[in-house]
């Protein structure tokens, strides 16, 4: 069986390196969960990128991480107009 290695948070112990469990899965640490911006109940996308790593994203994040960049760009009611007309 595998050494354990412990997670440090500047230079304290926080718990044990999670692993992975017999039904494939991973319970990530709070403090990991909190930085990376993910909430209980978020669908995730998750990636391999090389041997022993993989990317976890929020599914949809580069959406939510952009929405509201263009505010202020059009003056009140102007978006009205422009979907008016898109509707004609």
């Amino acid at each position: 069986m595998a050494e354990t290695k412990a997670f440090t948070n500047h230079g304290g112990k926080v718990k044990d390196m999670p692993r992975v469990s017999t039904k494939n899965q991973v319970t990530l640490p709070v403090n990991v969960m909190r930085a990376a911006g993910l909430r209980p109940g978020d669908e995730v996308t998750v990636r391999p990128v090389g041997e022993g790593e993989v990317i976890v994203a929020v599914r949809g994040s580069r959406v939510r991480r952009h929405a509201g960049i263009a505010k202020g760009i059009y003056r009140e009611a102007e978006l009205e107009r422009l979907r008016d007309e898109w509707e004609r």
